[in-house]
């Protein structure tokens, strides 16, 4: 079958503004192969900086590497939030979060002692009949699915993905529950399923003071048979497997690496030795582990080995060059639970970590591949955020795209016609109270109502280090008035809210 693919025959087709109903023509291709699968997968906190082809010469990701060099890198994309659920809302509603409807993590304590009891599993819901990627993709004829960490609607809630856009469900619906990689049960749509081996325990605890941080059965207790990922992960390529003959949509939401720090000893055996590590008790929030930098390496490692999987599993039912595969990381890399940022250079050169809104908080990984469509080893500098994919997926599939999303189609930027891409205004984020405002070059945080407005120029201060609010008065007035123009009031979520 001939590979050959006229891309700007691609963009009359779909319309730069995805307005086009019928599917695109790919040269040489059946109709089947002309709806492109499409594998959307998401890390968990994973950093900037924390894989090779970003830079990063500890923590080995060869498979990641590998999509890089046969895809598309981006440079300056970011994610939707600096903190999970609302950053996972902007990716599957194509709305920032001075629109969406989540905008920070909303546990719903209103409804108990939720951190510790297991039966109250959930954040705040979607609500019904929210237009989703996976509504969309539902309606363009794809079968769905959605495997991983959700956290935006609980067991039997609106916001349960099957009833927000897909046909198959596993993994995680509680972010909470999330904490402990060998948990007692995971959800496949709406059947709770039990874990082999898993028994429950706390995820948030210190080591006893009477035990040995330096003995290896002082961890017995933070372990269990079924590590969650992996299951996750054979659940994806049967999700493949069986939906091979038809247009699939399927996406992966690994929780890897938030913490805890876990992963089976197999994977850890991989970094022995390679760094000067020191046990962690359980001081700084979720559970010990005696190898804390290794643990977290190879927590990505094993990751990069999964992904691989899929990969190979794509080649080998022949779907490689009819697959589109995007990669990228919900927000920063984090400071707690035994994680070491510093030392991995998590953030790169940016500052700030994982519930900022500086650069390190936001700005993440974003790698994109399709053979014989996107050019390998390409590397754009196009400034992009989650809420462009709901827009780009409607033009990969002839779709209209809602008229109030924010986000733009990436498909000129990918299909090689960068001429034809279209460019923000503005990149805008709110969080527990802050903003911030990309504007070409110039980036601007608040944080807080009443609060003054900082101010960098990120072309020439990449770190954040200088405020220059009071040398362009005239650029923080203009940005002053998009963070009251730029958002709609969220009962919710106030900005003043303390």
């Amino acid at each position: 079958m001939s590979n050959q693919f006229d891309r700007r025959e691609f963009m009359k087709t779909v319309g730069v503004g995805a307005t086009a109903l019928a599917l695109p023509v790919i040269k040489g291709c059946s109709r089947a192969e002309r709806s492109p699968n499409i594998v959307f997968i998401l890390a968990d906190d994973l950093g900037y900086n924390e894989l090779g082809c970003y830079g990063q010469e500890k923590i080995r990701t060869p498979n990641i590497d590998r999509l890089a060099a046969e895809g598309m890198r981006f440079t300056q994309h970011y994610s939707g939030s600096p903190v999970c659920a609302p950053s996972r809302c902007v990716l599957l509603t194509g709305k920032h979060t001075g629109h969406s409807y989540i905008r920070d993590n909303d546990e719903m304590d209103e409804r108990g002692d939720v951190w510790h009891d297991p039966e109250l599993e959930g954040q705040r819901p979607l609500l019904p009949n929210t237009y989703t990627i996976g509504t969309m993709l539902q309606q363009a004829g794809y079968t769905t699915g959605a495997i991983g960490k959700w956290g935006l609607g609980g067991p039997g809630s609106t916001g349960a993905p099957n009833a927000q856009g897909f046909d198959h469900w596993y993994g995680y619906l509680c972010q909470r529950v999330a904490h402990n990689y060998y948990p007692t049960h995971l959800w496949r749509n709406n059947e709770k399923v039990l874990l082999d081996g898993n028994d429950y325990f706390y995820p948030h605890q210190r080591m006893p003071e009477e035990a040995d941080p330096n003995d290896p059965a002082s961890y017995e207790p933070y372990k269990g048979e079924t590590y969650s990922m992996d299951a996750m992960a054979e659940e994806a390529l049967e999700f493949i497997r069986d939906n091979k003959d038809n247009p699939f949509f399927l996406y992966l939401p690994f929780p890897v690496p938030h913490v805890s720090i876990q992963v089976p000893e197999e994977s850890l055996a991989e970094y022995e030795g390679e760094f000067d590590d020191t046990p962690y008790v359980g001081d700084k929030g979720y559970l010990p582990h005696p190898a804390p930098r290794a643990g977290y390496a190879a927590m990505i490692t094993r990751m990069d080995r999964e992904i691989g999987r899929v990969m190979a599993l794509l080649h080998e039912l022949g779907l490689d060059d009819n697959t589109i595969v995007f990669f990228t990381s919900d927000n920063g890399p984090t400071f707690n639970g035994g994680t070491d940022s510093e030392f991995f250079e998590s953030a790169g050169e940016f500052r700030g970590l994982k519930t900022e809104l500086y650069e390190g908080g936001i700005r993440v990984p974003m790698i994109a591949r399709w053979p014989g469509h996107i050019e390998p080893g390409t590397v754009t500098d196009h400034q992009s955020g989650f809420w462009d994919f709901l827009p780009t997926f409607a033009g990969l599939v002839g779709m209209q795209a809602p008229s109030d999303t924010d986000g733009l189609s990436l498909l000129p930027t990918l299909l090689g016609t960068p001429d034809e891409q279209q460019t923000h205004q503005y990149l805008y984020w709110e969080y527990h109270g802050k903003q911030a405002i990309r504007m070409g070059n110039w980036k601007a945080i608040r944080h807080g109502v009443g609060e003054p407005i900082e101010l960098y120029d990120l072309a020439n201060d990449i770190s954040e280090q200088r405020n220059v609010a009071a040398e362009n008065a005239d650029v923080v007035a203009r940005i002053e008035n998009i963070m009251h123009s730029g958002r709609t009031p969220s009962e919710l979520f106030p900005l003043d809210r303390g």
